[in-house]
């Protein structure tokens, strides 16, 4: 029996191309195994975005060399140019994501693919029966400086609305609960009379019981039409990712940016507005080249001035063919990690205060992981504005809506009783 094995790393778009991946190999007859050294054949759908990401391929393709079956190995996924060349001889294929079409020729197979005018138009093998991400649009026009993103993607490329809200629909019917549009740069969508603010609304006047929400968006593209859908939606959720990167507008111009403190945060202001009680998450890179103390001192102050629900905090680390590459990277590892220690630490904080809001409160969650334990289960699960919460029942919930109250909360978690 011919059996797969995947590894994925990255965001949820990469989640996304693996699910079309899994879907196209089983079409081939493979089966996916439960474990790599059962597998005849492993694809590794990989990130560049962090060097500490690519540095883990190597040792990956070295342990997969060990293994008995002496599986097929791919690479795939958002892999840089340069990287390409490195990994050749360490894996058996290298292909860009794109290439899934002709997937089953790379793999010598004697049936033939549909031809189709984009892989994501390839039908998917969800991960979950209760929860999916559904990419819009792929690739990036911004060129931040430090974001190998457009080198390793392309150019941006939006799905049919069509095509995306049939997508939809079909899960919503078959009973799921969470859908999230993910893509690059989700505000940049654009098919024909469509633009991300139009296909949200359209998504969301669609009937059932579900949450929906977006991910990434572009602070210069943060739309007020879109904030407009984000403030009537029936199934948005209250929550929001903006990246801000840097608190300081000559790093940000540096990073290529396109927008200034200012405007940043007036975005922060009209948004919350709109949508009380809107979670607010973030990225964040220090050490960016020439980044001084006073210039990271920017960035605690806006920090600590908005105080973000979650951030996703990162040292920088250069990128080939970007334009920050040819920078020198003056700031030294020991002061990047302290840096990016302090943010951690002023995260906590701003974490805490905000989870203070549910403490005491009755909620609907989304229970999407179950442990068990002993005789009672586990049952890990997301509220509305996507904070964690937990809490032990004689039952799992997997896949369901339960209603609870939170009882206790810490920096990142929220403890909850089911009500009966």
């Amino acid at each position: 029996m011919k059996r797969y094995f995947l590894y994925i790393y990255g965001c949820q778009l990469n989640l996304a191309d693996a699910e079309r991946l899994a879907q196209v190999l089983e079409d081939l007859g493979y089966v996916r195994a439960a474990k790599v050294a059962e597998a005849n054949l492993v694809v590794i759908v990989a990130c560049s975005v962090r060097q500490k990401a690519v540095d883990k391929l190597f040792g990956l393709a070295k342990n997969l060399k060990k293994l008995k079956l002496k599986p097929q190995t791919i690479l795939t996924g958002c892999v840089a140019p340069t990287d390409k060349l490195k990994f050749k001889n360490k894996f058996d294929l290298v292909i860009e994501i794109k290439e899934l079409i002709n997937l089953p020729r790379y793999l010598k197979n004697k049936s033939k693919s549909k031809r189709q005018q984009n892989y994501l138009s390839l039908l998917p093998l969800y991960h979950s029966t209760f929860q999916a991400y559904i990419p819009v649009m792929t690739g990036c026009n911004n060129f931040c400086a430090y974001c190998i993103v457009p080198y390793v993607r392309g150019r941006e490329y939006s799905r049919p609305a069509g095509e995306v809200i049939k997508e939809v629909a079909k899960l919503i019917k078959a009973g799921y609960k969470e859908i999230t549009l993910v893509g690059q740069n989700v505000n940049s969508y654009a098919y024909q009379k469509y633009d991300f603010p139009k296909l949200l609304k359209t998504i969301d006047q669609l009937p059932g019981q579900y949450w929906l929400r977006f991910l990434t968006s572009h602070p210069k593209d943060l739309s007020k039409e879109l904030i407009a859908v984000m403030k009537a939606g029936r199934h948005l959720t209250p929550y929001l990712h903006l990246p801000l990167q840097a608190g300081d507008d000559q790093i940000l111009r540096k990073m290529n940016r396109g927008y200034t403190v200012k405007q940043y945060l007036a975005l922060i202001k009209q948004v919350r507005q709109a949508v009380p009680g809107l979670a607010i998450t973030t990225d964040i890179i220090v050490g960016f080249p020439t980044e001084t103390k006073k210039q990271f001192a920017q960035t605690k102050k806006v920090f600590k001035q908005i105080g973000y629900d979650m951030a996703y905090l990162s040292q920088y680390s250069p990128r080939p063919s970007t334009a920050a590459a040819r920078l020198v990277d003056d700031v030294v590892p020991t002061e990047k990690k302290r840096r990016w220690q302090e943010l951690n630490q002023l995260l906590k904080q701003s974490s805490l205060k905000a989870n203070r809001r549910w403490l005491g409160k009755e909620t609907m969650v989304l229970v999407d992981q179950v442990k068990a334990d002993n005789k009672l289960v586990i049952n890990f699960a997301k509220t509305i504005d996507l904070k964690n919460v937990k809490f032990t029942a004689a039952k799992s919930h997997l896949g369901q809506f339960v209603k609870v109250k939170i009882v206790k909360i810490n920096d990142f978690n929220l403890l909850a009783e089911v009500i009966r």
